[in-house]
């Protein structure tokens, strides 16, 4: 890339919340190199391109160690002012019911890439005495994640692992923010098998775009921390800081077991405007 504008990685570009960010970088006059492991990257990439933006495609699963690699491979020799570890998979169900290669692909993208790809582009942004790197984390960090447990304790890994960098680089002129979307209006919860039985999954999320301005600016800020979207996710954001454990664990199951979608709201289908068809006995109240 031969741009002299300053330079943007975004992992799980290719649509939701990544695809939101990198259309606020490349607004704000970045140059990009987005990465998402799914064929609508290059469309995602077109975009960009068609905003003015120059862009490098990266195109790997961080689920595989030959994915992080190539993602690394593809950064050598450039000057990443930012980089934004959006990527992130859930999986939704009970921990005795689910896969264990699904629960595995979760700690692989969530944690280990997490993980793998922060040390050298840390090590380089601290050696450059600038730079600017963020995690994409939750409000679900906060909370025992019934029936996500898997997904919530990855979440909680990234959050302590950011603020605990965010402290040792304090001084070095890099920053290091942890931001804590809510359930937000992508594709995450269909790919998590929680779009239609769930009550997290039918009810009304967050804009990604909002999420995403909300993101980009408390990157810019510097901020260690923030909860992005809606007043009712940063309301779950203060109130994850108060509740017991035990309390939340009771709530997160209301919300994420299988057969709860449409509890409270008598006669409510599904997204997709189905009956739930679930088998008797069912604690789903839909009605046809």
């Amino acid at each position: 890339m031969t741009d002299t504008r300053p330079l943007a990685l975004i992992t799980g570009a290719s649509s939701g919340i990544g695809l939101e960010l990198a259309r606020q970088f490349a607004r704000h006059g970045y140059g990009l190199v987005v990465n998402a492991e799914d064929e609508s990257l290059e469309s995602a990439a077109q975009e960009l391109r068609r905003s003015g933006a120059e862009v490098r495609v990266v195109r790997a699963d961080l689920r595989t160690a030959e994915g992080r690699y190539r993602l690394l491979d593809a950064l050598d020799g450039l000057t990443i002012d930012v980089a934004v570890l959006n990527a992130g998979v859930g999986r939704g169900g009970a921990f005795v019911d689910t896969d264990l290669a699904d629960d595995q692909e979760v700690i692989e993208l969530n944690v280990t890439a997490t993980v793998r790809l922060a040390k050298p582009l840390l090590r380089a942004m601290v050696a450059r005495g600038a730079g600017r790197l963020a995690f994409t984390s939750s409000v679900a960090a906060t909370m025992p994640g019934s029936f996500q447990s898997v997904y919530n304790a990855s979440k909680s890994f990234v959050q302590s692992f950011a603020q605990a960098l965010a402290e040792e680089v304090k001084e070095t002129g890099v920053t290091v923010t942890s931001v804590m979307p809510g359930p937000t209006d992508t594709g995450f919860f269909d790919r998590a098998g929680m779009a239609d039985d769930t009550r997290i999954g039918t009810m009304k999320k967050d804009d990604p775009a909002q999420v995403a301005e909300q993101t980009f600016e408390a990157i810019v800020k510097g901020e260690k921390k923030a909860v992005t979207g809606s007043l009712k996710t940063k309301a779950q954001g203060l109130a994850g800081k108060v509740l017991p454990d035990a309390v939340k664990a009771a709530v997160h199951r209301r919300m994420a077991e299988p057969g709860t979608a449409g509890e409270g709201a008598p006669g409510r289908r599904s997204d997709a405007g189905r009956p739930c068809g679930r088998a008797a006995p069912c604690r789903c109240r839909r009605t046809a």
